[in-house]
């Protein structure tokens, strides 16, 4: 994951850490813009029940997990959700939503974007609904542990996958060090979604 936060770079928190958000029927609101996916860092380990404050609260949230099976010593198997990217909550809500959830306690800050910087600063980051949609996919349909790093799209085609629980997924194939095969896709600002896959199972994508 330290890969994947170099590469971005988070504003100060909000001066006023006492605001009491008020977010139902915030949409009605004259002049309220469009809701779109935006990304709280959180602590480690917190973010599950960050997540669940804000549902209390009204507001839409998601955290990247992947289902595993979990075996304990005594060989019992017990299935568990693993946090895919640590520290991160993706937020769906308004500009002005966001504004006050900023100033939640268990909120730290929200991811902004290091390479549109301008004179002006850093804008914040705002991830498209189809990276979200692409990220939700290869993690309740890969069969190995899928792991997030930063973007790496030097070489490698780009392909499709025609069978098996990805079937339809369009990624890029890189080589892993133990040389089986890996499909990368990419999700923008988030760096790509990597898991090892069968290469009969692929096609190139013209």
């Amino acid at each position: 994951m330290s890969g994947f936060l170099s590469n971005v770079s988070t504003p100060e928190k909000a001066e006023n850490s006492s605001v009491t958000p008020v977010f139902q029927d915030a949409d009605g609101a004259v002049g309220v813009g469009k809701k779109r996916w935006y990304v709280a860092i959180v602590n480690h380990n917190a973010e599950v029940a960050s997540a669940e404050k804000l549902t209390q609260l009204g507001i839409e949230s998601y955290v990247a997990t992947q289902k595993t099976v979990r075996r304990w010593r005594n060989g019992k198997r017990k299935t568990v959700y693993r946090v895919v990217i640590g520290s991160m909550v993706f937020v769906r809500c308004t500009e002005q939503e966001r504004r006050k959830i900023v100033a939640l306690s268990f909120i730290f800050r929200f991811l902004v974007d290091r390479a549109a910087a301008h004179d002006f600063g850093r804008p914040v980051a705002v991830i498209p609904d189809e990276q979200i949609r692409r990220l939700r996919f290869i993690l309740e349909h890969a069969d190995t542990p899928v792991e997030v790093s930063a973007a790496n799209y030097d070489k490698g085609d780009k392909v499709r996958v025609i069978r098996g629980a990805l079937c339809g997924a369009e990624g890029q194939v890189v080589t892993t060090p133990n040389g089986k095969g890996e499909l990368s896709i990419f999700l923008g600002i988030l760096g790509c979604a990597r898991c090892e896959i069968n290469i009969s199972d692929i096609e190139p994508l013209k």
